[in-house]
């Protein structure tokens, strides 16, 4: 008995200190007077907010700034909830202000996540320069996927990133003015036909039926799933509840899938010539469009480069807005085409299919310990870092 007293102790501890750490408290001690325990408290504290302002308090954190108003009290936005915390339920948070859950984790853009990580920090520096260096210049082409043949591309691709204008998209997106495609007619798309022997593909498949759809393309396609990466919505900007409600789902979705599929033998353990793995993390949390656009992170982009040193990048369904160095784009709203097969492969020979790797990015990035068994390290599941993200 008084060893699990002891064990629930140690876990007592625990929690204390990282509820102390996220609410920027120097010691435990000083916890019951920010929580509003002790109401003679005098301790000053600071909070990060949704706008980025830091409220100086002399009571305690009961009291918050919502869109100008201050508050004071859990009660009013923890209607029926006995917390004497407000930062522990952000679910009722969201049904009383519209704000979602995830407008409260910082650190979250690509100049501040990794402010407290100098190697790794220097490391995504490194290989942004050196992709831009060996980028090739970007081409574009306007064609009507539904009747081109991509092998009239003649050529073959080490990354493909898939973006559909889903019929999804048309009922909880709010877009209505583009030619929405069903998942068959994606499915049908030779995309398998234009993929090297090692390569990856990027799917987007939105939040409902399409993680079931997506990896039945994969599997057409002749690619094997191995990573889920996940775009978290914000509405820090615009918070409110979700003015287009999918009539088949119970919940209001705020997110978005991106399914990552590999073909080929490719080992993190070995084959270091063709992926970096463990640079990024499985997670893209950014704010959420305007109404009725299809737009999608241009994280999906860094990550894909920082991961794949493919140089043969294709975009399918691109915009001009996503047109970018080292990528082919098409798809039929580009206005314009500078493609051409012929000048498109001079840009490659044996020897520069990839980026190729600096000294200090090989000493810099995280590698994966050789296999003890021959076959247990194919590339499945631990692509990216799971998040580290942290509450505001």
């Amino acid at each position: 008995m008084s060893e699990i007293m002891d064990r629930l102790k140690k876990i007592s501890k625990k929690r204390k200190k990282l509820l102390a750490q996220t609410f920027g408290i120097r010691s435990i001690k000083e916890l019951h007077s920010a929580l509003g325990r002790n109401s003679g408290s005098n301790g000053k504290h600071f909070i990060k907010c949704r706008d980025a302002t830091k409220i100086h308090s002399n009571a305690s954190l009961k009291e918050h700034l919502i869109n100008g108003v201050l508050y004071k009290g859990s009660s009013t936005f923890l209607k029926g909830t006995r917390s004497s915390n407000p930062h522990n339920d952000y679910c009722q948070h969201f049904v009383d202000t519209g704000q979602r859950p995830q407008n409260f984790i910082r650190d979250v853009g690509l100049n501040d996540r990794f402010e407290e990580y100098p190697r790794l920090r220097e490391l995504i520096k490194l290989k942004d320069e050196h992709v831009a260096l060996t980028s090739t210049p970007p081409m574009y082409l306007k064609c009507d996927l539904r009747s081109y043949n991509l092998l009239d591309l003649n050529n073959k691709f080490d990354v493909i990133l898939v973006e559909p204008p889903l019929e999804e998209y048309q009922r909880t997106m709010g877009a209505t003015n583009l030619d929405f495609w069903s998942w068959e007619q994606v499915m049908n798309l030779n995309i398998g036909a234009i993929a090297a022997p090692r390569s990856f593909v990027f799917l987007w498949c939105g939040s409902s039926e399409g993680l079931d759809m997506g990896r039945s393309c994969l599997k057409k396609w002749g690619f094997r799933r191995c990573e889920d990466i996940c775009w978290i919505r914000t509405n820090i900007n615009n918070p409110g509840h979700s003015k287009n409600l999918d009539s088949k789902a119970i919940f209001q979705r705020t997110k978005e899938h991106c399914l990552m599929g590999i073909k080929g033998t490719v080992r993190r353990s070995t084959d270091g010539d063709f992926i970096h793995a463990n640079i990024d993390i499985d997670l893209i949390i950014s704010e959420e469009n305007e109404c009725g656009s299809l737009d999608k992170p241009v994280e999906i982009f860094y990550i894909i480069e920082h991961f794949c040193l493919g140089r043969r990048r294709l975009h399918v369904f691109g915009r001009d807005s996503t047109i970018r160095p080292g990528w082919l784009t098409l798809g039929p709203e580009i206005t314009n085409s500078n493609f051409s097969a012929d000048v498109y492969s001079k840009f490659f020979t044996s020897s520069s299919i990839t980026t190729g790797c600096t000294e200090r990015i090989e000493a810099l990035r995280p590698k994966s310990p050789l296999p003890k068994i021959k076959g247990n390290s194919t590339l499945r599941g631990r692509t990216f870092r799971h998040s580290r993200v942290r509450p505001r």
